[in-house]
């Protein structure tokens, strides 16, 4: 490098909007681990369930990845970028203002999330479960971040933007994009809303955006934070600035045309699953990459490695990353993920990314930073080497035991008999054969967890000893200049510009979505409609809002697909048309318990007071079930208050209910309830029709129907 203006400037860097973001990753790191750790006992102890509604694993699942994902890993991406940009520009945030704006704005947002979720407001989209003044929120603040980001490059006083910057502009859009797009829906009151989307097309954004959730949120920032963090506490460059290039542009391509591999062997139109097949599997080679870049710039260093716990939750984490990385796309074969979607082996899965990549990575900054900004050495290495070891058995232990209860679910609801028959008919023989392995994966989680605890010990200690200053000084050449090379390489060119980066960079992301969606949206043929498919009744609209609200989604799938295992089980496999209505869709990712897509056909029916009794206690008619206990239900009058701005919405989202049939749409609901509950008393169940578990029973017994009659009338 040259300076070509010798003149040296002084300045501060903000280091107290770093040190509030780390502090707030590491409370909600806890909070978010200690709700995990619940809801993992509650699927081997159904009494954890404690019978009341906010504490319930479905309300509670939800709150987990939220607290996890929003919480615990965006305030430490947020901690890394603000400590990083500030040093890599060499000049101090653009304005305090704004980091200030952006730290309460983002607590505020996830305590809305911890009030929200656990009282059932929800919209079910996984990852995007807040309601819309919530999703307006974390527009507005994400745009206060990346103002304050952006200015602050543009008031830099290094010339070349380092590779870490280019993932940090790239989360940044991407998921503004991201966000924005599956955020589209239609409110009916403060917070309920219905999605803008319907049945397919609902499924493609909401898993664009779901595994792009991951991509842009859980994998670029932190690939950018590893690029820092990594030569920074190894001493040493990073291995390959040419490798950088290479993963930075193919995996942002690449990445974003990943997500239809969620919706293999459904309703999706074929095209769009090889699609996304095709990419994912072609992800290999930019993950890979970045892997061992971060790797192999530790060449040379093992020896540090073995003594120096930063550099050892950094390995564990770059091999983590590059384990999820290589799964990823092997799930995405289909010979593959026909064995492991709706199980548990995506659970796995999932986990390795997040406890290693995710967790491990922000561990190790964490105790890179803390004794660098309180100007201390760290309290304890002999304890910060139990947390490693002690989370690396616990990541063993958790992950082992899923998949070996993936593997489980799968080949036992695909199993026959020699005689033609399934062999274990009964999906209840599924769960129990899984109980000692979610206990095992309880002890895993709570290895880890232990391991938290240390090192939040071990973080106070190392702070309580230090000394903070909250503006670190610092001195830099006015512009800090590359030398100029006779014949440049060509990427140098845009590596000075922040502006037509950030531009390329969304043409790159926005290709892949533009190129799924459009033809599901306007094609018709690729969701061919069904006659028999009418709109839910009044009081069937509001029973499907309670299985929303009360997590129903998070445990069963509605789409059951083309192999012979489950239509033999379930039924006849979904098709597009029977979904025109589904505002959101409702597919679910993972069944802990059996599909209900055809739930209400003669094949799967079940009388009303069966129904009422499951939800009253499911021991009652299934023992051993591990599906919490819903008496509320039987206890609370629905709410028919917005049954009719309810209809109204739907009429513009394109349902077809007649005009002003919102002013008839409630004594519609009553005479349908009345029948139901006429029926419960003939099985000496005597309760009102006005109650909340009349309305889900008559959503419930509406599952598959309309499908059904289509095929009744084509047999005649």
């Amino acid at each position: 490098m040259e300076n070509n203006n010798t003149k040296i400037e002084k300045f501060e860097y903000d280091n107290a909007i770093v040190k509030n973001f780390l502090i707030a990753t590491v409370v909600f790191g806890v909070i978010g681990m200690l709700v995990g750790l619940l809801i993992a006992f509650q699927l081997v102890f159904p009494e954890l369930n404690f019978g009341i509604p906010i504490t319930t694993f479905s309300r509670l699942r939800p709150l987990h990845t939220n607290a996890v994902i929003f919480a615990f890993v965006g305030n430490g991406i947020f901690a890394g970028v603000y400590y990083s940009l500030q040093r890599l520009l060499k000049t101090r945030m653009y304005s305090d203002t704004l980091s200030k704006i952006h730290f309460w704005g983002w607590q505020l947002i996830i305590l809305s999330a911890a009030i929200t979720l656990p009282l059932g407001y929800t919209t079910s989209k996984e990852y995007a479960e807040l309601e819309w003044p919530i999703d307006i929120a974390i527009t507005l603040i994400w745009v206060v971040f990346g103002w304050n980001m952006f200015g602050t490059i543009l008031k830099r006083r290094v010339e070349h933007l380092y590779v870490a910057i280019w993932f940090y502009i790239a989360t940044f859009i991407t998921v503004a994009m991201l966000h924005v797009v599956n955020s589209f829906e239609l409110p009916v009151s403060f917070l309920k809303s219905y999605s803008w989307y319907a049945g397919v097309q609902d499924a493609l954004v909401q898993w664009w955006y779901g595994h792009n959730a991951v991509a842009f949120f859980l994998t670029t920032p932190y690939l950018g934070l590893m690029y820092y963090f990594v030569p920074k506490a190894a001493e040493r460059p990073v291995y390959s600035y040419k490798l950088s290039i290479v993963h930075f542009w193919a995996l942002i391509f690449i990445y974003i045309w990943a997500g239809p591999h969620h919706l293999l062997y459904s309703a999706l139109p074929d095209w769009a699953q090889s699609l996304g097949a095709v990419f994912s599997v072609m992800l290999i080679a930019p993950s890979w990459g970045g892997m061992l870049n971060g790797l192999l710039t530790l060449r040379g260093v093992w020896d540090k490695v073995k003594v120096e716990p930063v550099l050892k939750f950094f390995v564990v984490a770059l091999t983590g990353y590059g384990m999820a990385t290589f799964e990823g796309p092997m799930l995405s074969l289909k010979n593959v993920n026909a064995i492991s979607h709706f199980t548990d082996w995506t659970i796995a899965h999932v986990h390795v990314g997040g406890l290693a990549w995710n967790g491990f990575l922000t561990f190790g900054m964490l105790y890179w930073l803390v004794p660098r900004m309180w100007q201390t050495n760290l309290y304890s290495k002999k304890l910060a080497d139990f947390h490693f070891w002690i989370g690396t058995l616990g990541i063993i232990f958790y992950a082992i035991p899923m998949y070996w209860a993936g593997f489980t679910q799968s080949f036992m609801w695909k199993e026959f008999t020699q005689e033609g028959f399934l062999k274990y008919p009964n999906f209840l023989e599924t769960v129990t054969a899984l109980k000692n392995l979610y206990l095992l994966r309880g002890i895993g989680g709570t290895l880890y967890f232990t391991g938290v605890l240390v090192m939040v010990y071990n973080l106070i200690k190392t702070a309580s000893a230090g000394k903070f200053i909250a503006n670190e000084a610092a001195e830099a050449p006015a512009l800090i200049k590359f030398h100029e090379e006779k014949h440049e390489y060509w990427h140098k060119w845009i590596e000075k510009r922040p502006v037509q980066m950030l531009i390329v960079s969304f043409i790159l992301v926005a290709i892949g979505g533009i190129v799924e969606m459009i033809p599901t949206f306007l094609v018709k043929s690729n969701i061919p409609t069904i006659s028999s498919v009418k709109p839910y009744t009044p009081l069937e609209l509001e029973g499907r809002d309670i299985y929303i609200r009360e997590g129903c989604y998070v445990c069963h799938s509605q789409m059951i697909r083309p192999f012979r295992s489950e239509t033999e089980r379930y039924g006849d496999y979904s098709k597009a048309g029977e979904f025109v209505y589904d505002h959101p869709f409702q597919w679910g990712s993972k069944r802990t318990g059996p599909d209900l897509a055809r739930e209400g056909t003669m094949k799967l029916r079940k009388p009303n007071a069966w129904h009422f009794t499951h939800m009253l206690d499911p021991r009652l008619t299934s023992p051993n079930s591990i599906m919490p206990a819903y008496p509320w239900l039987i206890e609370n009058n629905l709410d028919i208050s917005l049954t009719p701005d309810k209809i109204k919405a739907m009429r513009k989202l394109g349902v077809p209910y007649p005009e002003g049939y919102e002013n008839q749409a409630v004594d519609d609901l009553k005479k349908q309830a009345k029948e139901i509950a006429e029926d419960l008393k003939k099985n000496n169940i005597n309760t009102s029709p006005d109650k909340e578990i009349i309305a889900l029973i008559a959503y419930l017994q509406r599952l598959g129907v309309d499908v059904s009659l289509e095929k009744k009338q084509a047999l005649k």
